[in-house]
């Protein structure tokens, strides 16, 4: 494998960066225009940094301009409580990794590289449609037929849950004090908001974040 990971500078990608470092050839990071993409690309130049890894953060401006979704900086208040509610539908930007695995695949494509890492999980499933695993094995079909090297997509947690995930990294040595995950892109996690609740969930017991509430 030569991959490249699609690296958000969160919780989830970054335990997939350290996770597969040794097969990692690149990490990309999109800049889309949302409320905390600042802070998180911030997170993510840092700790590709420090394992030595290449890292490209893309400007996709026309999201945050022509998309719908309160995650956005043109959008409204970001609603708090947890993903199981109803209200946090208002966060999803459409299509957005369906957008950010096409670069990646070409981008893959370019580099001489065949797979494209995902870091989506289960607990994504219930609110956002391009997290889920149908979603993703579609694309993995399209990126093969669609790529002379055949390109692959993996997501290596698409079937366990963040706190799987928060676990694995923990072993791993994970300093997740340098990941970001807060929707509010606050200077602090607000600890109120969807995502908050998630890592509060996923990191108990050994949590360095410091959140407002």
């Amino acid at each position: 494998m030569k991959a490249i990971l699609i690296y958000s500078g969160g919780l989830d990608s970054t335990t997939l960066l350290y996770e597969y470092k040794d097969r990692i050839a690149l990490a990309v990071t999109f800049d889309y225009g949302s409320k905390h993409n600042a802070r998180e690309i911030a997170y993510a130049v840092e700790n590709c940094r420090l394992l030595g890894i290449p890292h490209r953060v893309i400007p996709l401006e026309f999201i945050g301009k022509y998309f719908r979704s309160d995650l956005l900086l043109s959008g409204g208040d970001i609603p708090e409580g947890s993903y199981a509610d109803d209200n946090m539908k208002s966060t999803v930007v459409p299509f957005r990794n369906g957008i950010m695995l096409a670069v990646a695949v070409g981008l893959a494509e370019s580099n001489d590289l065949d797979t494209v890492l995902l870091a989506n999980h289960s607990g994504d499933h219930a609110i956002y449609p391009d997290c889920r695993p149908e979603f993703v094995d579609a694309f993995d079909r399209a990126a093969e037929a669609g790529t002379y090297n055949g390109v692959r997509i993996v997501s290596p947690y698409c079937h366990i849950t963040k706190r799987d995930i928060a676990l694995r990294g923990r072993a791993l040595g994970i300093d997740y004090s340098l990941t970001y995950s807060c929707y509010k892109g606050g200077e602090k996690h607000c600890g109120r908001c969807g995502t908050c609740t998630e890592r509060k969930e996923a990191l108990e017991g050994f949590d360095p974040t410091e959140y407002e509430a």
